[in-house]
């Protein structure tokens, strides 16, 4: 049992490590050909027939790069594509949903508070939603092909706000986040596999037969790739989210996701308008701040606090002393500690998540920040609330925690 559970955890580490070494890939050549296109001086009239060129210097030597809208007169031979770092990283992103998810959908799947799903219900609505969102974003690329794209990205938008309210109707609130940053990333590596590589393939076949490729194959390409742009960083925050209660086991948790998608505009906005060389959009850094505060607002995260009181010295001991400590030594022990302790009983556990137990006074006070913004402030834990943790239990954690600092 020893060999088996230790070989799961470090395959889902291996994964793990895997998926953001691919992704670092990925972002780092998509977030790299958006500036370059962006900053080509197209106003240059170039023998080669080329629509722009750059000259960049890095690691000691210079580069002369030169863009065509379709392909120069002669074909290279030596043709690199880039689309093996999105297609392994939505493949590694898959697997990790597997292993932790699907394969853990008691744990962090499924929260019976908010929808009690069979585990094969959960999964199915899992896949489903994801092939779904390909589906609507495809059709309304279609349905907007001569629109403008602003209207386009407004309606792209509205399914996201949509597909928050849906995940979090029926998923945990960890689970929610990380799913519409699955549905959001499944979108974007669609888009490599279903059209930018079809049609770039379309367009070298066509210089390969001696005949003249059309632009709009280049334009779509182009179009969606300016796509997975702006919805590259929300998908990075939703992916980390799961390690922040405060963003995914609260109660407008929708509304955070939902907002953390106008954040990735308005700061890829700031960095394309720069490599346009049209200026400095700083407006665009206030409205991120403020869509932030409003984020940590929504939270309910205590924001304005001076110092953090377990650091400060006898934090431990004030918490073991504030008033309605025993009420709350009796719930985390009875609804915790089964998971935090030095041999934990609970299902498959040979140590403490995190290493964080919970397991007598001095350890639940020496946490007490943890337990108040995991399980007091937020629904995070118990995950899925397995021990059935009630409301009235979470508010005595608040009370005994606030009346600490008071």
């Amino acid at each position: 049992m020893y060999d088996l559970a230790a070989m799961g955890a470090w395959l889902e580490f291996a994964v793990r490590w895997l998926h953001v070494i691919t992704a670092i890939a990925w972002i780092g050549s998509s977030f790299y050909f958006i500036a370059l296109d962006l900053g080509l001086h197209r106003d240059r009239n170039l023998s080669s027939g080329a629509d722009g060129e750059e000259w960049q210097v890095h690691g000691g030597g210079f580069y002369h790069i030169q863009k065509y809208l379709v392909a120069p007169d002669r074909m290279p031979g030596d043709l690199v594509w880039f689309k093996w770092e999105s297609y392994a990283t939505w493949l590694s992103g898959f697997a990790l949903l597997f292993l932790v998810y699907y394969l853990g959908a008691e744990f962090y799947l499924i929260d019976p508070a908010v929808m009690d799903l069979a585990t094969w219900q959960a999964i199915g609505l899992s896949l489903a939603s994801l092939a779904f969102g390909w589906l609507a974003y495809n059709t309304l690329c279609r349905v907007f092909v001569n629109a403008n794209q602003t209207l386009l990205m407004v309606a792209l938008f509205g399914v996201l706000v949509l597909m928050s309210v849906f995940y979090t109707s029926v998923f945990s609130g960890r689970a929610a986040m990380l799913h519409l940053g699955a549905f959001t990333a499944t979108i974007m590596s669609a888009n490599v596999f279903f059209i930018i590589m079809p049609n770039q393939r379309i367009v070298v076949a066509d210089l390969q037969e001696g005949r003249i490729p059309d632009a709009k194959y280049g334009k779509i390409a182009k179009q969606r790739s300016t796509h997975n742009n702006y919805l590259t960083l929300p998908v990075v925050f939703l992916m980390l989210s799961n390690h922040y209660p405060l963003a995914f086991a609260t109660e407008h948790n929708w509304a955070i996701a939902s907002l953390v998608f106008l954040m990735g505009v308005t700061i890829r906005h700031f960095f394309n308008t720069m490599h346009a060389r049209k200026g400095y959009a700083h407006w665009t850094w206030a409205a991120t701040a403020i869509l932030f505060l409003l984020i940590m607002w929504l939270s309910t995260a205590p924001m304005f606090r001076t110092s953090d009181p377990e650091e400060a010295s006898g934090a431990a001991l004030r918490f073991a002393e504030a008033e309605g400590f025993e009420q709350v030594h009796d719930i985390v022990l009875g609804r915790c500690s089964m998971c935090h302790t030095a041999e934990p009983v609970f299902g498959n556990l040979l140590w403490p998540p995190k290493g964080l137990r919970l397991d007598s006074p001095g350890t639940i006070a020496a946490s007490a920040r943890a337990v108040y913004l995991q399980a007091g402030l937020s629904h995070a834990m118990p995950p899925a609330n397995l021990t059935s943790m009630p409301d009235e239990e979470r508010a005595l954690i608040v009370d005994w925690y606030e009346s600490a600092l008071n």
